[in-house]
């Protein structure tokens, strides 16, 4: 009688992919809270090569394991100009209403010129560093694989899970520099803030713009509050 071999049937990407998601997720998440209470960088440090390591590094083992393009075709290069100019457009909006904000809070808003600051241009170079790789893991890694992963979730399920995993790793940094009321406040803002960027991603799938309306929205809280 002929042996019979046994054919191992390989794991479609889209099955590995849902399998290797959650563990990644929750590997980043114990990581960037050890290092978050643990050591105590410069900023230029935690949001460049922090952020590297413990935001783009799953993604990028995500991608090898799955074989996922969807990811980076986020930031492709026809999606350059509507994205940058859309950034542009969007963090005005964020700006505007961070000013409004301000106003209710504080009455006045005193006149500044920043862009005359040396310093100021640094803080814009680490706020689009920031924004690039939180659009990355938030956005066109979580989402994405959120959206593959339960096709079934209406839209606004979608939108609240991936702005509450955004808002549960930037929890640690807001109750290390904020007390009392302030937690509060900056919760809020924080998570429609998430809730924004969602909508935003899911209409557009273009990480150039969520990257630049970040990074303007970093920098009008940075001059406001």
């Amino acid at each position: 009688m002929p042996s019979r071999t046994k054919k191992t049937k390989r794991k479609p990407a889209s099955q590995i992919s849902h399998v290797a998601f959650l563990p990644l997720l929750v590997l980043s998440f114990i990581f960037w809270i050890l290092y978050r209470g643990l050591f105590q960088f410069p900023v230029w440090f935690d949001e460049t090569i922090g952020k590297g390591i413990f935001f783009g590094l799953p993604v990028w083992l995500y991608i090898l394991v799955s074989g996922q393009r969807a990811i980076s075709d986020t930031f492709a290069s026809y999606k350059v100009k509507r994205g940058l100019m859309l950034g542009i457009a969007i963090g005005g909006i964020y700006g505007f209403l961070a000013a409004l904000l301000a106003v209710s809070q504080k009455g006045i808003i005193q006149p500044a010129f920043p862009f005359e600051s040396g310093i100021f241009w640094a803080e814009f170079f680490w706020a689009i560093m920031t924004g690039f790789w939180e659009t990355l893991f938030f956005f066109s890694f979580v989402f994405l694989a959120i959206k593959a992963k339960f096709p079934k979730w209406y839209l606004m399920r979608q939108l609240l899970v991936v702005a509450g995993i955004f808002l549960i790793f930037h929890l640690p940094n807001i109750l290390l520099r904020f007390t009392g009321p302030a937690v509060v406040f900056q919760v809020i803002l924080l998570s429609l803030f998430a809730l924004g960027q969602a909508l935003l991603f899911y209409v557009e799938e273009n990480g150039y713009t969520l990257v630049i309306s970040h990074a303007l929205w970093g920098m009008v809280l940075l001059l406001h509050f």
